[in-house]
């Protein structure tokens, strides 16, 4: 990849966003970067150990829009949103499925799986790009983090 289509692309945003974050020991957990009619929109997910509070999000917006119009990544004009991603974060990274162990999740599949492609259950571990699960229909499961296409955890009550 060369320089011209780095600064355009989100790994190039997420380069400078991680280290401000990680300044204030706060993770990126997700980037969108997404066109909603005609206005664009810049979703910076974040969190940290015990959670985000409004004052980090209004920290981490702050020093990520000056150093976002000052290294002039993004070519036109965006809204820059930072928030916590919720009680149904997405699980993206083995990071993710690490620190979410115990808790339930709704994991949808790529290619089928004992003849299906959805699956909730609770995260055992993750070893080798191999997510262990309790599901509720199949007992003790192993899915390939490469067939996942998405997974969020579940909120429970």
């Amino acid at each position: 990849m060369d320089i011209v289509e780095k600064r355009n692309s989100a790994e190039a945003v997420k380069d400078v966003i991680i280290p401000i974050l990680s300044s204030f020991e706060i993770d990126l957990v997700d980037l969108e970067y997404k066109r909603s009619g005609p206005n664009w929109f810049l979703r910076v997910f974040i969190d940290k150990k015990g959670g985000v509070s409004l004052d980090d999000c209004e920290k981490a917006s702050k020093h990520i829009s000056q150093v976002l119009d000052v290294e002039d990544i993004i070519p036109h004009s965006y809204t820059l949103e930072v928030s916590s991603p919720g009680l149904d974060r997405p699980l993206k990274k083995t990071e993710d499925y690490q620190r979410e162990k115990g808790k339930l999740a709704r994991i949808n599949t790529f290619g089928p799986i004992n003849n299906q492609k959805i699956f909730i259950g609770r995260i055992l571990d993750i070893d080798n790009g191999i997510v262990r699960i309790e599901e509720e229909k199949h007992g003790k499961m192993e899915i390939p983090l490469s067939n996942i296409a998405k997974a969020r955890l579940k909120v429970e009550f």
